[in-house]
């Protein structure tokens, strides 16, 4: 992004900050880099406090999916400051994010978006007890092959893909979350499970495996050494078949 204008409060001692993510897409578990360039402005300031988090849009904190009006934190890095920042000279500092493996997603299946799923880096600076956190730049998170080997199988099984939440806490008490959040997709049933309408899933990643919360039914979990797709959407199909249809 170009040089914003942070604490225009401040008139011609304003600084101005651009903040630059080292990629635009990531997968959870990577490393994100944001370089920051802090220009003086018209007299020597005192930056109390130089910010950065990863940010997403809460189910309970946006009013739509257009604004950033009270987005929850995911991630935060310890604050810089306080520093000096000279009139007119350029500071660079590098803020190095490791993405949990729970990260929400924003793109799954190849690069179809999730509806409702927004993530990005918010820059916030402190100057003369004066706080500016106005400054977001957008990234996406692709799903991890593995979960898009298991989302893939609920769309060949004619699950169709409706939107994703991001709420706070922990999906069940039967899973080890790290993260004080999780992310909730939620997809229709087809017509063959019957008139059963939403279904709402969620992932808790690890290194080596992950659990699908299967919307209320249980836990699968699969190791990612024994991910066959076909053997992935048998045993999703017989899940939903043993949980949703009349016995015969």
């Amino acid at each position: 992004m170009a040089f914003r204008t942070f604490l225009s409060a401040l008139g011609i001692n304003a600084p101005q900050v651009e903040t630059v993510l080292d990629r635009a897409t990531v997968r959870p578990g990577e490393k994100l880099t944001a370089v920051v360039t802090l220009r003086g402005g018209g007299a020597d300031v005192l930056v109390e406090r130089l910010r950065l988090d990863v940010v997403g849009r809460f189910e309970d904190s946006e009013p739509d999916e257009t604004g950033w009006a009270n987005p929850g934190v995911i991630l935060s890095r310890p604050d810089e400051g306080p520093f000096a920042l000279a009139a007119g000279k350029e500071l660079v500092k590098y803020v190095d994010f490791e993405l949990p493996w729970e990260m929400p997603l924003t793109h799954v299946l190849g690069g179809r978006r999730l509806k409702g799923a927004r993530v990005a880096v918010r820059t916030e600076l402190a100057i003369d007890n004066s706080v500016d956190r106005g400054d977001f730049d957008e990234f996406s998170v692709h799903a991890l092959a593995q979960q898009d080997v298991v989302l893939q199988a609920f769309a060949d099984l004619g699950f169709r893909f409706d939107e994703a939440e991001l709420k706070r806490g922990t999906p069940s008490s039967a899973v080890a979350s790290r993260v004080g959040f999780w992310q909730e997709i939620e997809l229709w049933f087809p017509a063959e499970y019957g008139s059963i309408g939403q279904l709402e899933i969620a992932f808790n990643a690890r290194e080596d495996s992950l659990d699908l919360l299967t919307g209320g039914s249980g836990r699968l979990t699969f190791s990612y050494d024994d991910l066959d797709p076909e053997q992935v959407r048998a045993r999703l199909d017989a899940h939903y078949r043993e949980r949703f249809l009349p016995a015969s």
